[in-house]
């Protein structure tokens, strides 16, 4: 069967030569209004620099709105504020990605997005500000931070009722001393929850912003924290319980910050996400669904509808990474061996060993059925346990295309030696 599946490849897949060959993903794009760009790790130079392109051509052929990625809500709106040029905004691009203090903060403060963010700045300056290009953050793991943001807004904005929830929902919080695993303990087996100020605190900065139609992106922001905060104190609690669930909860979080921030911009929206590949593939094409998974690509696929989302992943045969070996060690590059025998990334390599495109098919009589290992690699990484870094997986069914580079390099990020404060 294998040698079907490098025939097929063959057949089908376009050689990646230039960033002009990539055009053919533009025009499979159409009018599609969610664009999901994957990566099968968050360590991979080519990854962030082949979305970049990605995300440049969709924003000056087809308008697209704003980039969300799999990053946090405070930290990502700082480099929105630097590209919208607003009047607080950081003084350049360096100083803006200083906001990435929380580990791994090499996946967003890095040397390639920091093209990617000059690049929006430089955009957005002929704009009206309603016309500038945003950059923002899904995830769900800032609590704290959030809470603080909210509590600056507040102290400038607020009204004496919204103060007195703040501040009631910063108590409850403050005795775990930003330890989510802490918080989480507490609340599932001891009943010691904050849930219901959090929620009671979205609540208030929700009605006040719907209320008054209060349409600025500081309202917006202080709701999208709240938000955070609200989901992140579920995550946090269920995690201690069950890891499929808190992936459960921090994805169906990124979709609802995802509903907001198109909603907020209106019916015309178009989106690009950039989140990991076991985000933006549909799990229904893979062994999550067997755990009872379910993920962005899968969410926004059934919101939306498959005519209006393209979902691209990206893959890679062989190279280097950027990863630790344990969460919270320091980051190291890592020899990324050649892919398992049999895998997706191995037969296109066997195919071409050199960068391709391929388009998907649902219907296609071997993309759209054959079970296939695919590999994903995350900000923990171990080479020497690589087989157990596949995910079994459709390709036609997770993608609507995928981008194969058959040898990467490790992505570049800014030490915090080398940042601008």
């Amino acid at each position: 069967m294998d040698e079907l599946i490098v025939e097929h490849i063959k057949k089908q897949a376009l050689p990646l030569k230039s960033i002009d060959d990539l055009d053919v993903l533009i025009e499979a794009i159409g009018d599609k209004k969610y664009v999901l760009l994957g990566e099968a790790s968050h360590g991979t130079s080519e990854f962030y620099k082949l979305r970049m392109e990605l995300s440049r051509k969709l924003i000056e052929t087809k308008g697209f709105s704003f980039i969300a990625v799999e990053g946090d809500w405070p930290a990502c709106y700082e480099v929105n504020r630097y590209v919208k040029q607003y009047a607080d905004g950081k003084p350049n691009a360096r100083k803006a990605l200083n906001a990435f203090e929380r580990w791994p903060s090499w996946m967003w403060a890095n040397e390639e997005v920091l093209e990617l963010v000059d690049w929006l700045k430089k955009h957005n300056e002929t704009k009206p500000l309603e016309q500038r290009v945003g950059f923002y953050g899904l995830d769900v793991y800032s609590l704290w931070e959030s809470l603080e943001e909210i509590e600056r807004y507040l102290q400038e904005n607020g009204t004496p009722e919204q103060l007195a929830i703040a501040h009631k929902a910063f108590e409850c919080f403050d005795r775990f001393e930003k330890e989510g695993q802490n918080y989480g303990v507490s609340a599932a087996f001891y009943g010691e929850s904050c849930k219901d100020d959090v929620v009671k605190l979205l609540k208030a900065l929700h009605t006040k912003r719907v209320r008054y139609d209060e349409d600025s992106e500081a309202a917006l922001s202080a709701e999208l924290n709240a938000l955070a905060a609200v989901n992140a104190e579920d995550y946090y609690t269920t995690m201690v319980r069950h890891d499929a669930e808190s992936w459960n909860v921090r994805d169906r979080h990124m979709v609802e910050a995802l509903r907001r921030l198109v909603d907020y911009h209106g019916p015309d929206a178009k989106v690009i996400v950039w989140e990991h590949n076991t985000h933006i593939g549909d799990a229904r094409a893979t062994d999550m669904k067997a755990d009872g998974m379910v993920n962005v690509g899968q969410l926004v696929r059934e919101a939306h509808g498959e005519a209006d989302v393209c979902a691209i992943g990206f893959g890679t045969y062989r190279g280097t990474v950027i990863a630790a070996t344990s969460w919270g060690a320091p980051v190291a590059t890592m020899q990324v061996p050649p892919a398992q025998p049999g895998s997706w990334e191995e037969l296109m390599h066997r195919a071409g060993a050199h960068d391709q495109i391929l388009l998907l098919r649902k219907e296609d009589p071997v993309f759209g059925h054959e079970v296939l290992g695919h590999r994903a690699i995350g900000v923990v990484y171990r080479p020497a346990y690589e087989r157990g870094n596949y995910v079994p997986s459709v390709m036609a069914r997770q993608y609507d295309a995928f981008v194969h580079v058959d040898e990467s390099h490790a992505l570049h990020p800014i030490s915090l030696a080398e940042r601008v404060f």
